[in-house]
This record gives C-alpha cells, sequence and structure tokens, in this order.
C-alpha cells in the first residue's frame, strides 16, 4: 500500500515539473517571438518607434505590456553592443543605425562627398536650438544681420524648426523653435545633449559638435541688400557684444562640415506623434 502510494506521489511530482517546463518553454518562446516582431518592426520602420507605436501593432487581446516592450528593447541595445550597427533612443522612439565610427567606410559604399553649407543656415539654426523660443527678429538681433525668408522656409521644410507660438508684443511676431524632427535627424534624445556653449564661441563650430548637415539648394544668400559686404572669417558670438559688426559675407562663405554621426536605417526626417517613450 504504501510502496503504491510512492508511486503515485512520485508520478503527480513528475506531472507538475513536466507541466512547469511546459509553462517555461512557451514564455521563452513568447519571448523569443515578441522580441523577432519588434526587431523587425525597427528594421522595417522609417521613423523612430516608441512603445506605443510597438503596442499598437499587436490585436488589442494579445497587446504586451510597456514594461515587456522596453525590456524587449534594452534586450536588443545590449545583443547590439558590440556590432557594426546599434539601436539607439532618438527622442520618444528606437531606430537602428550604423555606429559613427564606421561613417567613413560608408561614405565611400554612397560616393557622398564632404558637402558645403551656406553659413546663414548653420548661424540661424544655431541660435534657435540654443536660445528657443526666438523671434526671426532676436535672430538678426544675434546674428547683426537680417534673415532670409529662404532661410527660415527651408529650415520649416527640413522639419528642423517650427513656429511654436507668437510673442504678446504688438505685431505678435512667430516664435521659432527646434523639432522631433531636429532630434531624430542629429541624432540626439534631447536637447540637453547639445554641445556646452561658451559666451564665445564660432558658430561653425558649433555646427560641427553637432554634426549638422544643411543643404544649402535654392536658399538664396541673406546678404542681398548688403551688396558691399566683404569676406570675414571673424568669430561669431550667440551673445552680440557692443563691438560686434558682423558683415553678411559670413553668409556667402560655405562651410564644409562631416557627413552626419551614423547612418540611419532609412530616412528620419517625419515625426510621429503618436509615440512616446
Amino acid at each position: 500500500m504504501k510502496q503504491k502510494d510512492l508511486n503515485m506521489a512520485k508520478k503527480e511530482a513528475d506531472q507538475q515539473v513536466e507541466s512547469t517546463s511546459d509553462e517555461t518553454t512557451d514564455d521563452q518562446q513568447i519571448d523569443s517571438e515578441l522580441t523577432n516582431i519588434i526587431e523587425a518592426a525597427l528594421f522595417a520602420s522609417k521613423v523612430p518607434l516608441g512603445v506605443r507605436k510597438i503596442i499598437s501593432l499587436f490585436p488589442e487581446d494579445a497587446q504586451p505590456t510597456k514594461v515587456d516592450i522596453q525590456n524587449v528593447l534594452l534586450a536588443l541595445e545590449e545583443r547590439y553592443a558590440k556590432r557594426g550597427i546599434e539601436l539607439r533612443r532618438i527622442g520618444n522612439g528606437w531606430r537602428f543605425q550604423s555606429r559613427e565610427k564606421y561613417s567613413p567606410w560608408l561614405r565611400k559604399l554612397r560616393g557622398d562627398k564632404a558637402p558645403r553649407y551656406s553659413r546663414a543656415l548653420l548661424e540661424t539654426l544655431s541660435i534657435i536650438a540654443y536660445r528657443q523660443p526666438v523671434t526671426r527678429g532676436d535672430i538678426e538681433e544675434i546674428r547683426g544681420v537680417g534673415v532670409s525668408s529662404d532661410t527660415i522656409r527651408v529650415l520649416e521644410e527640413r522639419d528642423w524648426i517650427t513656429q511654436i507660438g507668437h510673442r504678446d508684443v504688438p505685431g505678435r511676431p512667430a516664435l521659432f523653435g527646434t523639432t522631433q524632427g531636429f532630434l531624430e535627424y542629429f541624432n540626439m534624445t534631447s536637447l540637453r545633449e547639445l554641445p556646452e556653449l561658451m559666451d564665445k564661441r564660432a558658430l561653425g563650430e558649433i555646427a560641427k559638435d553637432m554634426n549638422l548637415t544643411l543643404p544649402m539648394d535654392g536658399v538664396a544668400p541673406d546678404n542681398e541688400n548688403e551688396p558691399d559686404a566683404k569676406s570675414s572669417a571673424e568669430v561669431i558670438t550667440l551673445r552680440r557684444s557692443d563691438a560686434a559688426q558682423d558683415d553678411e559675407s559670413a553668409n556667402t562663405e560655405s562651410v564644409e562640415l562631416d557627413e552626419i554621426s551614423g547612418v540611419d536605417s532609412a530616412t528620419a526626417s517625419q515625426r510621429d506623434e503618436d509615440d512616446e517613450r
């Protein structure tokens, strides 16, 4: 009788172990499948994907939790830590991109040439990035010269700046600030990652630190009303000094910059307003 009881108890224990093993295997398969789905989605997406967007890819009755998604993202980030591509958080989303250290080889592969850009664009964007929200008048006061409408238009078309309101003064001038697209394109999580700003720095050097790549296609020089402007290589400051008399020739001078850090798996110039971490 005792032997029979022992045999039954052993059988029940074996069944429990087998059941637990099956559940563990199922959980591992679910985690693995979830990881594969998220990995594939990140590779296929043209824009960084946020947690909410990833959750929306699943049926409502089978949606993973935010914690599940975040755990998978962190695991993928670690998995690709020593590879040629990396998973990086950009703004409110995540995307795969090539590592900055390999850009010289990729540049040759794509046949890219070191571009030259309008100094006016670099200066204008730098001022907006550091001093936002700013009006066009603020920019002109800091630079000491007028700002071309084409410069503002191109920056808006690139989705790097946008109107974020109006200053409550006569005329209600538009206030400009940077966008989510600015963070995505320049590979930043937040504006806190902007290079530290000194009292005096050449804006061209700031642009290099930010890896700015601003095409000057279709942008008219800002010195159209200053035909006598002469070429100048003087340091331009964000804090305008009393002695500053910048001529607009700085805008006709092109600045050669290195290619942006990393090569996106796809162009990330569009914003996904529904994404959030």
